[in-house]
């Protein structure tokens, strides 16, 4: 039942004119300013009015960032790594969760580690093997890190994750194309992420050995999931 107070559509309304977005509270206009992603506000929306732009620069708008883009449409798009730096840069230390796709490089792992001394999830999805390197820069500069994401990575590597990211509750690892994980990996998840408490594996070759690892050393496993994991042939108490 309508309230008796309500108000009359104004005549723009009633003769079926569009509202004047740039008019709405601001506490309305950052509510849908925050269901855009990153590269949608720094190439488009803070470019309406100077009330969105003051809006768009507000660090609470950033404490959560997603640049994610088909790898097909990356040349629609100027300088999207620009894009990224200047949005953690807008953040001003109070990055807590960012996600990549299709664009990490070690430099930029780098440019938000620096920055970002209070980050709790990171995911770098279809980085590629190259930044291998870089991952191993950016998490010893991230103790705080509670969930990490990402596609290629090395048993070696995985391990600096586990020894510098103590806080670390939920890795998701995918593995795709020619790059073959194996129980390398597992293995490294096994001696150094203890407090694991979510795990997802994508393509990797674990085999019962690599498992079984896991299962033993992290006690505290409370999710695994297991998605196309083809070299796993689960029998006796493992299968219970």
């Amino acid at each position: 039942m309508a309230s008796s107070s309500s108000s009359p559509l104004t005549p723009a309304m009633k003769n079926g004119e569009s509202r004047n977005w740039t008019e709405l509270p601001p506490e309305l206009t950052s509510s849908i300013l925050h269901r855009l992603g990153a590269i949608e506000i720094l190439l488009n929306a803070q470019r309406v009015c100077r009330s969105w732009r003051r809006i768009c620069k507000d660090p609470s708008m950033w404490r959560k960032i997603d640049i994610k883009i088909p790898r097909k449409f990356e040349d629609l798009f100027h300088d999207l790594e620009a894009v990224c730096r200047r949005a953690v840069d807008l953040s001003q230390g109070g990055l807590v969760e960012i996600n990549i796709e299709h664009l990490a490089n070690t430099s930029l792992l780098n440019y938000i580690a620096d920055r970002s001394s209070n980050l709790r999830r990171l995911g770098l999805v279809y980085g590629g093997p190259v930044i291998s390197s870089g991952v191993v820069e950016a998490v010893m500069k991230l103790p705080l890190l509670e969930e990490l994401e990402i596609t290629y990575i090395r048993g070696q590597v995985l391990k600096v994750v586990g020894q510098s990211c103590p806080n670390l509750r939920t890795l998701k690892l995918n593995c795709m194309g020619a790059f073959k994980c194996c129980d390398k990996v597992a293995l490294a998840i096994a001696e150094t992420m203890p407090g694991l408490r979510h795990l997802r594996l994508y393509r990797n070759g674990l085999s019962d050995m690599g498992l079984n690892a896991i299962l033993e050393g992290c006690p505290h496993l409370e999710h695994l999931e297991l998605h196309k994991c083809l070299n796993i042939n689960v029998v006796g108490d493992m299968g219970k």
